[in-house]
């Protein structure tokens, strides 16, 4: 392509978004569909079974399904810049075969047949470059289409496009130096999430009727949430990641997972029943199929408001709230407890993925300019020991922050024997964790007036066997959404999800509100000492406009009135290896909040 120079990454930004843009024309150039107008909400309004009931009785084809999708796509695009490689073409010469196939056959290929899928641009699909938003990846097309594409292809499934991420897939704006900025769908202030951003947004505005994202610190759940759609993320082993690329090859001490995205928790289910336990050649999923679990009639949940790292804001604590109350009025059982030791988590989250520097996260960035908001994160092992230390006891001795100084002082480069002890460290966490949570619904009076009485109780029974949680509810985040450029101050926002990543833990989203104007910041949040749930005093401030103890500077992050309208989720947490319970509880939780503004065409109505 450039044969005597290295591209600068405005020359490969400028040739890729011209490239989009021509196959964003085929999709703006519709052909002639009967009756498109009339019939386009109906096709949007269906879920991705109904799509494919609905082509298996001979009621509509995957052609006039599609051109419904394309036509969205186009819109979300324009509306919030969500896509990077578009298939439009390919995407309708595949709808026209199976429009075949099954006037032939009269049967449908499988159960995503003729229905319209969008993929995270870490998924290799074959002819098509993953970028993953370096210019150094451009012009690299991939020779094979990556396991998950393959699954969704022989399910009758048809990628249309692939969707914006992250600069290194790890931070959670979605922005990168070849494609540019993703937009929040309900708010142009504000992100659309991280790193599946993209994926996000376009499902929110109807741009397709299934997607797949993937998630190392929360990744498939923040957009979720940002955006109000809904989300899976796995355990690792249940899903296979060949083809999806990553920008962490060998790193195995956090694991990256794939994950489906949809507007309804069906799609989820549907989307997980294709792809769970499929071994491709590299063999690198658990061979356990989608298992029908045994759900008890009456379901246990343990809730939190905030993980004591970071007070959650009104709205989210809102969120969780609602979530609680709707589930107690259908006959669930709803028990607080408290986090053990977030900060913990964080710390070890941390120590792990900067043990080498970032060095192979950073590998493929050549002279793309670094985005503000992942400099803050690679700044940590960039710092001299002594420095970072020295910040560490600042902020302890003089800001009076117990949650940040342990977080600072994790973020260095590690000898390999040093590595070994962090991750014999996240072991011990994630056992601690659940042998914590198993206690707590029957010790939550008592945590912190006997932690010997705890330790006996787990000893005696084992608490989450036969008398614990089924499930845990949680913030998404501290925040309902980021401003643009906020994540280099707020990054430590991410302990709220990494929790899960660090113990491994499958995780659902399940939208639940909007943000209101009334969702202000009293009192109970601007000041640390009144009330429960505050963690670190830095990222508080910058979050509630709360001065520290000598009144310096204020924040404000959280502005309800301008958040107004943003939608707020929450985590539906399980045991590892349960992530079919996981789906089934959140079908619960959904059930539970009733008709509500999200799902099929409800941005039509919600969005700006």
């Amino acid at each position: 392509m450039w044969p005597f120079s290295t591209p600068s990454y405005i020359e490969v930004s400028t040739r890729k978004l011209a490239t989009r843009e021509d196959a964003l024309r085929v999709g703006r150039a519709r052909p002639f569909v009967p009756d498109f107008k009339g019939a386009e909400d109906r096709y949007l309004r269906a879920t991705a079974k109904e799509i494919a009931d609905h082509i298996s009785k001979g009621e509509w084809t995957a052609s006039e399904v599609l051109e419904a999708y394309i036509a969205r796509a186009v819109l979300a695009q324009d509306l919030t810049n969500c896509l990077t490689e578009v298939f439009f073409r390919e995407a309708r010469a595949q709808a026209k075969a199976l429009d075949a196939e099954f006037a032939s056959t009269g049967k449908i290929r499988g159960p995503l047949h003729g229905v319209p899928v969008s993929f995270k641009d870490v998924f290799d699909v074959k002819g098509y470059d993953t970028t993953m938003g370096f210019s150094s990846r451009a012009y690299k097309p991939c020779f094979e289409d990556s396991e998950v594409v393959d699954l969704v292809r022989q399910a009758g499934g048809i990628p249309i496009a692939k969707t914006n991420v992250a600069q290194l897939v790890f931070f959670f704006e979605c922005v990168n130096p070849v494609w540019g900025r993703t937009l929040n769908p309900f708010s142009r202030s504000y992100s659309s999430g991280g790193t599946s951003g993209g994926e996000a947004a376009l499902l929110s505005i109807d741009g397709a009727a299934l997607g797949w994202g993937s998630d190392i610190g929360g990744s498939l759940r923040i957009p979720a949430s940002f955006c109000g759609v809904y989300s899976l993320k796995p355990g690792w082993g249940r899903i296979s990641t060949a083809g999806a690329v990553g920008t962490w090859p060998g790193f195995e001490a956090i694991r990256t997972v794939a994950g489906p995205m949809g507007r309804c928790v069906e799609d989820i289910e549907l989307g997980s029943r294709i792809v769970f336990g499929k071994q491709g050649t590299e063999h690198d999923p658990a061979p356990i199929p989608y298992r029908e679990p045994d759900m008890p009639r009456k379901l246990r949940f343990g809730f939190y408001l905030s993980d004591n790292y970071v007070k959650s804001s009104p709205a989210n604590q809102r969120a969780v709230l609602e979530t609680v109350e709707a589930l107690r009025r259908a006959g669930h059982e709803c028990i607080e407890f408290a986090v053990p030791q977030a900060n913990r988590a964080m710390e070890i989250f941390i120590g792990l993925t900067a043990a080498d520097g970032y060095k192979t996260l950073t590998a493929d960035m050549g002279s793309d300019p670094v985005e503000p908001g992942v400099s803050s994160l690679l700044l940590g092992p960039w710092l001299y020991g002594w420095v970072r230390n020295g910040a560490a006891w600042m902020l302890a001795r003089f800001v009076k922050d117990d949650k940040l100084p342990g977080t600072v002082r994790a973020a260095g480069t590690k000898s390999v024997q040093e590595f070994h002890k962090w991750v014999s460290q996240r072991d011990e966490y994630a056992r601690m964790f659940y042998r914590e949570v198993r206690a707590s619904w029957l010790c939550s009076t008592y945590r912190e007036k006997s932690k010997v009485l705890i330790l006996i109780l787990d000893a005696v029974v084992q608490v989450w066997d036969k008398h614990g949680f089924d499930g845990i509810l949680a913030p998404v985040l501290a925040l309902p959404a980021l401003p643009h450029g906020s994540c280099k101050y707020l990054s430590a926002l991410a302990a709220a999800t990494l929790l899960y990543n660090t113990v491994d833990s499958p995780v659902g989203v399940v939208p639940v509100t909007h943000v209101r104007p009334s969702d202000v910041a009293t009192t109970e949040w601007t000041n640390p000492r009144v009330g429960a749930g505050h963690g670190s005093h830095v990222v508080e401030k910058l979050l509630y406009g709360t001065p520290d103890e000598r009144g310096i500077g204020r924040g404000g992050f959280y502005d309800a009135d301008q958040m107004a309208g943003i939608p707020v989720g929450v985590q539906v947490v399980g045991r590892k290896w349960e992530e079919e319970k996981v789906i089934e509880m959140m079908k619960v939780v959904d059930g539970a909040l009733g008709s509500r503004p999200f799902g099929p065409l409800s941005w039509q109505q919600q969005g700006p």
